[in-house]
């Protein structure tokens, strides 16, 4: 007779109360116009294809442990030091080194909501506290708020998700001024926006930037993303980094994009355009949509009968899976529960998502 075993009873108490992230939705087989993860509607640089058929017969070896050559490479994009670049398995990979070397019991981590769902996981993750700023419907930054939360660590996306609102470099620069702790701000959609913080780094030891190359770079399904910081910083998490944290491929890949900055320069231009086009025809409906800097869009639907709030978002996204087309619902805060979020898929998608749209205005 085997003995009854109980996981749950040993592991920890954290992990037990914890709710996993949930992605957007995923689905299977063909036919759907997926809108809804803010992946890009183009394939990456050329090069990435020969840069990864070149590493098969390597396999075999374990990877850069530092990824020095994106390093490198990320460092003269930025305009700093190899030394102050730390590469990630996405840039949720250096959000969780963050959070180990910052946050966990005892310390006390801020984000703000509406923002990325996963903070509070990763706080939780590592038997931390949460500290909540939150933004009302005008998105202004709360400079004093965040400033005074008492955090070591503090997450702000900016352009932010899921508003898509960029947030000014001098608001950020006067949170940095006043704030003790890490600020570490989220630019997962920074090659769509006009500025960056990127300039405060060399003023602000406690500044930390972390990208994606998911998003701009059409590399969602390869996981590479990057932090920049001071030395200080970037050696901490160098320290609690897994040891292979970047697969050769990936390496490779990252790399190959990073040095085609012609052909990001051409995929954000086309995204942005096919985003702006998109706005007009959203506001035309007399529906409120938040100013951009990413590549998505985030609207208030207003029916027919000119109602708006959550039931209508509701039945917008209900209308839109039912013509298998996917967009996103964020109904668990006030703020959000009105809206959804469009991704800026390609022109043909785009289509197919307004003409849809249009259905349902008719129908409702």
């Amino acid at each position: 007779m085997s003995r009854t075993f109980d996981p749950y009873s040993i592991a920890h108490d954290t992990i037990r109360a914890l709710s996993p992230y949930t992605p957007g939705f995923q689905p299977k087989g063909e036919g759907w116009v997926k809108l809804n993860t803010n992946e890009s509607p183009y394939p990456p640089s050329p090069r990435v294809a020969a840069a990864v058929e070149a590493e098969i017969d390597r396999l075999r070896l374990y990877p850069d442990p530092r990824s020095s050559r994106l390093r490198e490479l990320v460092a003269a994009r930025i305009g700093c030091g190899a030394d102050q670049v730390i590469i990630g398995n996405g840039s949720d990979d250096i959000l969780n080194l963050l959070v180990r070397v910052f946050g966990g019991p005892g310390h006390l981590t801020g984000y703000t909501v509406p923002g990325y769902s996963l903070y509070p996981i990763l706080i939780a993750m590592a038997g931390g506290q949460a500290e909540v700023v939150e933004f009302d419907r005008s998105m202004s930054l709360p400079v004093e708020a965040i400033a005074g939360s008492g955090s070591g660590l503090f997450f702000l996306t900016s352009p932010n998700a899921p508003t898509g609102v960029s947030f000014p470099v001098a608001g950020i620069e006067s949170i940095l001024r006043a704030f003790p702790g890490v600020l570490a701000v989220d630019e997962a959609y920074a090659d769509f926006a006009e500025e960056t913080a990127a300039g405060l780094l060399v003023d602000h030891p406690n500044l930390v930037i972390v990208r994606t190359l998911s998003k701009s770079h059409g590399l969602a399904g390869l996981r590479v993303g990057y932090a920049v910081g001071s030395t200080e910083v970037i050696g901490l998490l160098d320290r609690v980094r897994d040891s292979y944290n970047v697969s050769r491929i990936a390496q490779a890949a990252a790399a190959a994009s990073l040095e085609d900055e012609a052909y990001l320069r051409a995929s954000v231009s086309r995204i942005r355009k096919t985003r702006e086009t998109c706005r007009g025809i959203y506001e035309s409906f007399g529906w409120f949509v938040y100013p951009s800097s990413t590549n998505f869009l985030f609207v208030e639907p207003r029916d027919a009968g000119g109602r708006t709030g959550p039931a209508v978002a509701e039945s917008l996204y209900d209308h839109l899976v039912s013509g298998r087309i996917l967009v996103r619902r964020f109904p668990s805060h006030a703020l959000t529960a009105g809206f959804l979020r469009f991704s800026v898929g390609a022109d043909s998608e785009m289509r197919v998502l307004n003409n849809a749209v249009e259905s349902w205005l008719r129908n409702e």
